[in-house]
């Protein structure tokens, strides 16, 4: 009797315990896994990237990393859908959208995009240039970096100041060609044409001459600034070449009537030549300050 009850129980505890195998394997079954390869430009791989899985219907998050290989892998994952998040140093985040299935193992690949590269700081000019540079123009490293109403006022000067210096290299060429004109404009057997000619370059010369002025005149100033080196010089010259230029074609105008009635330059007539002379040597030692560092 008791030998039969011994077998029962056996019996029961085997029964049971096959039961209990299949959930148990079931169980072990409905586990996911994730994996895949980060890879950058061009298919190199990227190690130690950041990869951040996370569950969309619990919010749960798991973090892992690349290993030298670029490879990752996520084990005993729910099933369901996911979020995998990648970042790396010098390269833009990628995010992908997968979804788990019990018992498999889903892959999620990345090709990582790099970042553009910084842009180069401006190089600054060498020191042996011959071009003003703003503490010349008496504009300190503080205030070139000021406000943005004072970054305004300064790009409209610098603006300015180039239109300036371009004009006034212009009107050289013109002041030139009647210097040289002047010559024959003046004798006593000047024709008619030789007069015209001088009167149209210094007209020309002239025109140029006070525009390039009032884009120095005009241009908006910087409180607190003070003049050196060669621009010193160049403004020192505007005092002798500004008012020549006026006198100039003042007395040109009394030559040229006087020769138009056939009669010799005389009075006060006869400085003009001497005048634009020394008009035309300022003006060119005034572009020429600007031209040489010292």
């Amino acid at each position: 009797m008791y030998a039969k009850a011994a077998k029962d129980v056996v019996a029961l505890s085997i029964f049971a315990l096959c039961l209990t195998i299949p959930g148990r394997l079931r169980a072990q079954d409905s586990g996911s896994a994730l994996s895949g390869t980060i890879t950058g430009p061009p298919g190199v791989a990227v190690a130690n990237a950041k990869v951040v899985v996370k569950n969309v219907a619990t919010g749960q998050s798991i973090e892992t990393q690349t290993d030298s290989a670029g490879h990752y892998n996520l084990q005993n994952l729910s099933p369901g859908d996911y979020e995998v998040s990648v970042t790396a140093e010098g390269f833009s985040a990628q995010t992908n959208k997968v979804t788990l299935v019990a018992g498999a193992v889903q892959r999620s690949d990345f090709a990582l995009v790099a970042l553009p590269a910084a842009p180069k700081p401006r190089e600054t000019p060498p020191a042996n240039s011959t071009a003003p540079t703003l503490q010349d123009l008496g504009i300190s490293p503080d205030q070139a970096q000021g406000s943005a109403k004072d970054q305004a006022r300064l790009d409209k000067r610098t603006h300015m100041l180039m239109l300036h210096q371009r004009l006034g290299l212009i009107a050289a060429i013109p002041l030139v060609a009647t210097v040289a004109t002047s010559f024959g404009a003046g004798g006593r057997r000047t024709s008619t044409t030789d007069r015209y000619l001088h009167l149209a370059l210094g007209s020309a010369a002239g025109d140029l001459y006070f525009t390039s002025a009032y884009f120095a005149i005009r241009a908006p100033k910087v409180p607190g600034t003070k003049a050196r080196g060669p621009i010193r010089v160049h403004k020192a010259l505007a005092w002798i070449h500004g008012p020549g230029m006026i006198l100039t074609p003042i007395l040109g105008a009394i030559a040229f009537h006087e020769k138009s009635k056939g009669e010799r330059v005389h009075g006060i007539a006869r400085a003009h030549g001497p005048v634009g002379i020394v008009t035309a040597a300022a003006f060119g030692a005034a572009i020429l300050s600007v031209s040489f560092k010292f």
